[in-house]
């Protein structure tokens, strides 16, 4: 990739950042926060707060949210590869597969209760094909002990 290219892909993944952090009104609800977006990962953050809690009495992360954020992760990190993998397209056509891009299957295991001060989320791809990409997700807290993983496949062509 010459640097012209690697200088389109990172306007690209700039614009992929800006969309799903501000335009995407569920992720902003999450209070989602974009930490880093590279072709090999993403990193998201989420501040606990008192609306996120599922079990009031011991204070932890709602199984949802947790589904949710990993969800989203996996789902950045398909385009953003998607971005790479269909180069021949122009970056506005790039742009437009996002609204393309759905999830056809996650699996979440919950090792652990949600519990923290913030949370981390990393995403990566497993295999990236012309129409599917296949993704593992991880999450862990401000202590770095991990809650959850899941592994995610998304539709992207």
């Amino acid at each position: 990739m010459d640097s012209r290219e690697e200088q389109s892909l990172d306007e690209l993944l700039n614009r992929l950042l800006v969309a799903f952090e501000n335009k995407m009104p569920f992720n902003k609800l999450l209070g989602l926060k974009i930490d880093s977006l590279h072709l090999g990962e993403v990193r998201l953050r989420l501040e606990m707060r008192e609306e996120l809690i599922g079990n009031y009495v011991h204070g932890i992360l709602h199984g949802g949210v947790i589904a949710s954020v990993l969800d989203v992760a996996g789902g950045m990190i398909a385009i953003a590869n998607a971005f790479k993998t269909k180069e021949n397209l122009s970056e506005n056509e790039r742009m437009e597969g996002i609204d393309k891009t759905s999830t056809i299957d996650i699996r979440i295991d919950y090792l652990r209760p949600g519990r923290g001060q913030y949370f981390i989320a990393t995403a990566n791809v497993l295999r990236s094909g012309r129409k599917v990409a296949v993704t593992r997700m991880e999450l862990f807290n401000d202590e770095n002990v991990l809650i959850a993983v899941g592994t995610g496949s998304y539709l992207v062509g």
